[in-house]
């Protein structure tokens, strides 16, 4: 966790830090779960963020892997909490202000919080394409 002499911490971002919750991976073939992967080129974080649905369109795990600062593990940790138990419609409503608002992000951080609700809606994305790969095809020709 990279901070400058003088700087405060928020909890939150320790605590996810230090104690982050659904590390891992999903078995990303498979057609219940979506995987996003995105990066921000100009800090260097990679955020793997997976998601399995269940037959009612309700997520009902979330997995991670980040590369990435601290700040960057604690927005893949919380969203992967927030996701869970929710339905797919209801966790692409997950914004980055809220994800920075509960960390407490400062200012310069708030580039982790963007990341992490990008990952969520490519996760997302993923999955719905696999549940029907045939609407990707129809859109292109039309």
């Amino acid at each position: 966790l990279a901070v400058a002499v003088g700087d405060a911490v928020p909890s939150q971002v320790v605590d996810h830090y230090e104690n982050p919750r659904n590390v891992g991976s999903l078995d990303r073939n498979a057609k219940n779960v979506g995987t996003g992967l995105v990066g921000a080129p100009a800090c260097g974080d990679v955020m793997k963020l997976q998601v399995e649905v269940d037959e009612n369109g309700r997520i009902v795990d979330a997995r991670f892997k980040t590369f990435g600062c601290g700040s960057a593990i604690a927005s893949s940790s919380l969203a992967t909490e927030w996701v869970k138990g929710k339905t797919v419609d209801e966790a692409l409503k997950i914004k980055n202000t809220d994800i920075a608002k509960e960390l407490c992000l400062p200012p310069v951080k708030l580039h982790c919080s963007m990341l992490a609700e990008d990952a969520i809606k490519a996760a997302l994305a993923d999955y719905k394409l696999k549940q029907d790969p045939n609407k990707e095809e129809s859109e292109k020709k039309a």
